[in-house]
């Protein structure tokens, strides 16, 4: 597999990282009156007055910088936040348009790694000839104060927790588990845990637009990165530059709708999994029909349930696990292969396939040590929703529902969507309708066949935005920007470069 395939594929995993296991976010406050305003309130100005100071970072061809946001907007001298800024100047030829900010998502997901493993290499170069390629962690995630819950070890049992429970001791262990994950996350970052909305980090791109010295805040977006960016639209309507949002999220919908939905996004990205393992000589779950396919799954899973399997180190792979594997391979069509192997082995009693990609979903390093990814996304999740569900029986009458949306995965989704309901801090957030009105032209991209951020999602995004411009993918996968189709590049490359964007209903292949 070539390099830039296999960036893409980082990027795409990235971007996505968290978003089902936790639930995505899809809230936030109402914008104040001061954060709407073309001029800069008296209060926030030594913010946007500060200098940013560039340095070596230690990987050729980039700088970094750190700047300074209100740990809270709501009481700007009440102390900071320190946010980590890298960036990969313009290349050339051409004349320079700006900085274009990237975030891959999650939330969670740091944008200074996907910058530099990525975005900085992977976009087309006339688009990195033209802009300066920049990226700034979210407060709460990676290098901008993260987020700290559990140790590995705690996190490795975490992980390992039946979320389909059978009985009433399976549900209480379950409940029991996101009631600890919440009271680590409360003890080790207390003080920060109520300022990771996503209201607050689009006012703190607003900050590094201007020290970049730009007028307008150009962007891109992928997963929950739309969602950011729709709200900094909402909040920054002037200052909207050209923004792309690609896998896009629906910021009008509860907690449980998402939730629903993206259970029948993964349902659907399964069946195109299936449909085309049934087609290979290969493929560990049948040859005939998409139907047997999901029954051997689900008996594996069953299995599993039962008696995990060895991976070759201490922990085995459980159901739990086993699930998560199979959902991270469900973002790139390029990881089925990699899936039905790693479906085989697990067949024949070697978890070791699906628990690589379970750990890849929850960056767990080799050392057993975890990336801030799932601490900052249940954090920024659970104050920009009311959680999906109050309590056990809530989800015990949903289950139905769920089970409808994905016979294979719906029980454990549902399950999986009570942790934000044992969260320490009340959630800021409402979903409601985006239309950011005076925004120049935002294009909104969708995904036919996206399991993360189901393309409804993209429709009514780009209903809802006042200049919003609908760009289709009829594909599988999660985002389509750099993923193959000349089509979906070029028509952002063009928005990118000349500001225009694409026919809106504009489809490609």
């Amino acid at each position: 597999m070539d390099s830039r395939r296999l960036l893409r594929i980082f990027a795409t995993a990235l971007g996505a990282a968290g978003l089902l296991v936790s639930g995505c976010s899809s809230g936030g406050s109402a914008p104040s009156a001061s954060a709407t305003g073309s001029a800069v309130a008296e209060e926030l100005k030594p913010y946007y007055g500060q200098k940013l100071r560039w340095r070596d970072c230690g990987v050729e061809g980039f700088q970094c910088a750190t700047m300074k946001a209100p740990l809270d907007y709501g009481k700007p001298d009440g102390g900071d936040v320190e946010l980590a800024v890298s960036r990969n100047k313009a290349t050339g030829p051409g004349k320079r348009i700006g900085s274009l900010l990237v975030n891959p998502g999650g939330p969670g997901g740091s944008a200074v790694d996907y910058l530099q493993g990525y975005a900085a290499i992977g976009y087309p170069a006339p688009v990195r000839a033209r802009y300066d390629m920049v990226a700034v962690d979210p407060r709460g995630v990676a290098r901008s104060e993260p987020v700290e819950c559990l140790t590995g070890k705690q996190m490795d049992a975490y992980t390992q927790v039946d979320q389909t429970p059978d009985d009433s001791g399976e549900v209480r262990e379950l409940n029991e588990s996101f009631e600890a994950f919440a009271n680590g996350c409360e003890k080790r970052s207390g003080t920060i845990l109520p300022h990771v909305s996503t209201v607050e980090t689009a006012r703190d791109m607003d900050i590094l637009r201007s020290l970049l010295g730009d007028e307008k805040l150009h962007y891109v977006g992928a997963s929950y990165g739309t969602f950011l960016g729709a709200t900094y639209a909402e909040l920054f309507p002037a200052r909207v530059g050209r923004l792309v949002l690609d896998g896009a999220m629906d910021p009008s919908l509860p907690a449980i709708d998402i939730n629903r939905d993206q259970t029948a996004g993964f349902e659907a990205a399964f069946q195109s999994f299936a449909a085309d393992c049934v087609k290979q000589t290969d493929c560990p779950l049948g040859t005939t029909s998409t139907a047997d396919a999901a029954t051997a799954l689900k008996k594996l899973f069953r299995d599993l349930d039962s008696e995990p399997v060895p991976t070759g180190e201490t922990r085995q792979l459980t159901e739990s696990l086993a699930t998560t594997g199979v959902i991270a391979a469900m973002y790139d069509e390029t990881a089925w292969p990699q899936l039905r192997e790693a479906l085989a082995a697990a067949q024949r009693g070697d978890g070791s396939g699906l628990l690589s990609l379970a750990d890849s979903y929850y960056e767990r390093g080799p050392s057993g040590k975890y990336a801030n990814l799932m601490f900052a996304n249940a954090a920024v999740n659970c104050l920009d929703l009311a959680p999906a569900f109050a309590g056990p029986a809530e989800v015990e009458r949903a289950l139905p529902e769920f089970e409808k949306a994905s016979p294979v995965f719906g029980r454990g989704f549902a399950w999986a969507a009570l942790n934000c309901d044992s969260w320490p801090v009340e959630p800021t957030g409402t979903p409601h309708r985006t239309e950011a009105e005076g925004a120049a032209p935002i294009v909104v991209v969708g995904t036919t066949r996206d399991p993360a951020t189901p393309y409804k999602w993209a429709v009514s995004l780009a209903d809802q935005l006042s200049s919003g411009s609908l760009l289709t993918y009829d594909g599988d996968g999660h985002t389509a920007y750099g993923r193959g189709s000349d089509c979906i590049d070029t028509a952002i490359n063009t928005y990118l470069l000349d500001g225009t964007p694409p026919k809106d209903g504009k489809k490609c292949s």
